[in-house]
């Protein structure tokens, strides 16, 4: 996985909050020292996080899982677990990060630590609604873990509804994760049940919650657009590869604030497309651009990982080079961020990719 080209290092730690499943799980990805020796977190986190990606594939865990193990189980993210947070006295601005259907917290460390090398802390949740291939959390009983399988969409069910209260469930649980660094900042003590090295307090003078957005990719990009209808200190959303299908059409009306979609060219439909041109014709400051030669999983983690048997069971690669993806969609990234955040930056010089114009970018 590559490093981010920012000024800051990177760090990241988990936290969790609550020992029910109402509380939240997220991997907080933050600027920090250089510390010597630092020790890299494991991309996959868990064996269950492998199970579960066999059953989103639709593929038997019975080979699928030990194979992805093998394959991918050793891959380390080039951030330090951990390592000492870089206070900042101006405050970071924060972006909650929502994953893709079947995904989990760790699956977009290369676009989260990106944007933390330029200046940012980035919460990627791990969300509890039963679209993460695998989550848990710990109970009060000492140790005791309590796991959340991936669920299809059951039997006899209309996937629209199934998957629209999925989505509020997302939504809500955005909110919740800026609730907790609200409380941060202010002073409440925060424990983590995962009992790590790092303690939260250290972020109280160092993240500016005037200077909030929220991002996703797929359902975590619809679940960023019902985030800013739900949460107004959020200040806009960055929506990767969107999956619009399940948000309603009584809330597209509803939404206050400007989103950047930055699609690919693989995935999207003339109708989920049009549903953004909904949103871009009420407000002239959300854009909609393309990255061409770039399929949906081109944002995700698993277009770095090259071998043959991961691009096949993931459909991972398009024609462009992985590492310019990541270039254009961070770029574009940090120039809307900049823009709706009233960031005194220089990222306004990637301004002409929100207007569709570079090379490997349409509007």
């Amino acid at each position: 996985l590559p490093q981010g080209k920012g000024p800051h290092q990177v760090g990241c730690t988990d936290v969790m909050v609550g020992h029910t499943q109402q509380g939240l799980f997220l991997r907080l990805f933050y600027p920090c020292l250089p510390r010597a020796g630092a020790e890299q977190p494991l991309w996959i986190p868990r064996y269950q996080y492998c199970c579960g990606l066999a059953d989103v594939t639709h593929h038997s865990r019975h080979w699928c899982a030990p194979l992805l193990s093998i394959a991918i189980g050793s891959c380390r993210v080039p951030v330090s677990w951990n390592g000492p947070f870089k206070p900042c006295s101006s405050g970071y601005p924060l972006i909650i990060f929502s994953h893709g259907l079947g995904a989990f917290r760790t699956l977009y460390s290369s676009i989260c630590s990106e944007l933390v090398s330029w200046g940012f802390v980035v919460a990627a949740l791990e969300h509890r609604d039963h679209s993460a291939s695998a989550t848990y959390f710990c109970t009060a009983e000492a140790g005791r873990e309590e796991w959340i399988p991936y669920q299809q969409v059951p039997q006899g069910q209309k996937e629209f509804y199934f998957r629209k209260k999925q989505v509020h469930q997302r939504a809500e649980e955005c909110v919740r994760a800026l609730r907790l660094f609200q409380d941060i900042s202010s002073g409440k003590s925060v424990p983590n049940v995962l009992h790590q090295d790092f303690e939260l307090s250290v972020l109280k003078d160092s993240v500016d919650l005037s200077k909030v957005a929220v991002m996703g990719h797929s359902f975590g990009g619809v679940t960023a657009v019902l985030a800013l209808v739900k949460e107004p200190s959020f200040s806009c959303a960055v929506a990767l590869d969107a999956w619009m299908f399940p948000l309603e059409n009584s809330l597209y009306p509803e939404v206050p604030k400007p989103v950047l979609f930055i699609n690919t060219e693989e995935f999207q439909t003339p109708e989920s497309v049009a549903k953004m041109k909904r949103l871009s014709s009420r407000n002239s400051q959300t854009k909609i651009i393309t990255i061409l030669g770039s399929v949906h999983q081109s944002q995700t983690d698993f277009t770095f990982l090259t071998g043959k048997l991961i691009s096949r069971v993931f459909r991972a690669r398009g024609t462009l080079d992985p590492h310019k993806a990541l270039d254009i969609t961070s770029r574009a990234a940090l120039a809307f961020l900049q823009r709706h955040l009233h960031l005194e930056e220089e990222f306004n010089q990637w301004d002409n990719l929100l207007e569709g114009i570079g090379d490997s970018v349409v509007p």
